[in-house]
Parts: C-alpha cells; structure tokens; sequence
C-alpha cells in the first residue's frame, strides 16, 4: 500500500473512523471524501490506505461504527412489542444521525456492534418460536424496513430546505393539489385528498409496523402468542 515514508503513520483504524463520523456529521455522505477524513486527523490522504483500501471499505467501517449506540430493547412484554421497540429505536436512531440510512442501507458489512444487535435480535426472535430460517428473514426485513422508511421521509426534508417549506405546508399544498384535479378523471385522489397527506409520518411508520408484525404472527406455530 502506498505511504508518505515508508512507514505506517501513527494512525489507528479506530481513530480513522471517529474522524469520518465527524465528517459525516458535518458535511453528509455526498461530502464525505478521504481527503477531507485525513484533513480531519491531520494526516495526508495517502496515510488513510495504510488501513483501508479505498472508500467504500472506509463506509464498511462507519456501518458498524453507527450501530454502536443502537441499545436493544429491554426484554419485556412478547416478542411484538420488543420487535417494535426495535424498529422505533432504529428508527430514531438513523433519524439522529446525518446521513445515517444512507451509509447503511444495503450495506452487508458486519462488525462487532451489529453482531451483537444481530445476536440478541435473533435469540428473541428464536425465543419466540421462529424458525431458523424465518428468523434470519424477520431480521433482515426489519432492518430493510427501518432503512428504507427513512431514506423516504428524509428525501421531502431536502426538498424543504431548498424552497423554505416544511412538512404541513408541503401536504397541506399536495392535498389541495389532489382536491383541484377533475373529479371525473381522479374520483379517488379528490375523496381521498385528506386521507393521503393527513397523517403524520410517525403515524406512517407505525401503521406499516404494524401490518408486518400481523403477517409475521402467521409464521409462528400454533399456540399462545
């Protein structure tokens, strides 16, 4: 690997990753860069690939970075409610952190803080009767979930900033847009005006909870749930 010297500089993985959290934080995924990561730690760019090859093994090591605050719910209630309380403190968690969903949706890149996530959701998912097979399913639908259903609410956020908008304003704008179409042409989109941009995004969120925690209900044996 290429070096200033020679010699390896006195720089850690651990540091390195610290150091993109920061940038991260401060100028988002699409201003994250090796050179702005190294600026941070005081090194020049070419030190960075004494520890990792290239960016996308830099994103390798945020993913498992971001998951070290995530605290898996305590193991009370039945197995809906402690995978709610999963998926909410996911949730808020990718929500707290800039950029968070993006460096993490799709990324198969296991560390040892999403194994120990990984480990005790399964061991309760296992202790509610899942299969194996379902379990590793349920986990990874969960997380695609989370992810996903982030990476849609934050996209109106960017929208908003660059026109001044918020939230209410943008629905309350779409739903008069669908109540001026032609009643004739759009029957449904006029009706339904309120009910499609009325409720809020927590309430989106749960509703579509919801409806996966009922199928999944399905997968288990038959028996006190």
């Amino acid at each position: 690997m290429p070096a200033d010297d020679g010699a390896a500089p006195a720089l850690t993985r651990d540091a390195l990753t610290r150091a993109a959290l920061r940038v991260l934080e401060r100028d988002g995924l699409a201003g994250l860069s090796m050179r702005k990561v190294a600026a941070e730690v005081g090194v020049k760019a070419a030190s960075l690939y004494w520890h990792v090859r290239n960016k996308e093994e830099l994103l390798d090591l945020l993913n498992d970075a971001l998951m070290a605050e995530v605290e898996a719910p305590p193991r009370e209630g039945d197995w809906r409610t402690q995978l709610r309380a999963y998926c909410e403190r996911y949730r808020d968690h990718l929500l707290g952190k800039r950029d968070a969903a993006k460096v993490v949706a799709g990324r198969l890149a296991p560390g040892p803080n999403l194994f120990r996530l990984m480990e005790e959701q399964l061991d309760r998912l296992r202790e509610a009767g899942f299969s194996a097979a379902d379990a590793a399913m349920v986990s990874y639908l969960l997380g695609a979930y989370v992810q996903g259903f982030v990476l849609q609410e934050q996209s109106p956020v960017v929208s908003a900033d660059a026109t001044g908008a918020g939230w209410r304003e943008i629905t309350e704008a779409t739903a008069e847009r669908f109540r001026s179409l032609p009643p004739g042409e759009f029957p449904n989109l006029v009706a339904m005006a309120g009910d499609l941009t009325g409720p809020g995004l927590d309430a989106r969120f749960a509703f579509g909870l919801d409806r996966i925690l009922d199928g999944l209900a399905g997968l288990l044996p038959p028996g006190p749930r």
